[in-house]
């Protein structure tokens, strides 16, 4: 699997709470982004179902 580059825009604020999540679990931002990303879909696929795709 590749790893792609994705820009968001966030706001001042919440990037710092971001920042301060991440930090209590030792952890960079990105690191937490992803686990947050990971979480939201599986929470998502128990509620609807399976995403399936082809890339």
């Amino acid at each position: 699997m590749a790893i792609k580059s994705y820009s968001i825009r966030i706001d001042e604020v919440l990037l710092h709470k971001l920042h301060i999540l991440a930090g209590s679990e030792l952890r960079s931002a990105n690191s937490e982004i992803i686990i947050l990303i990971r979480e939201a879909i599986e929470k998502f696929e128990k509620e609807h179902g399976k995403i399936d795709f082809k890339l």
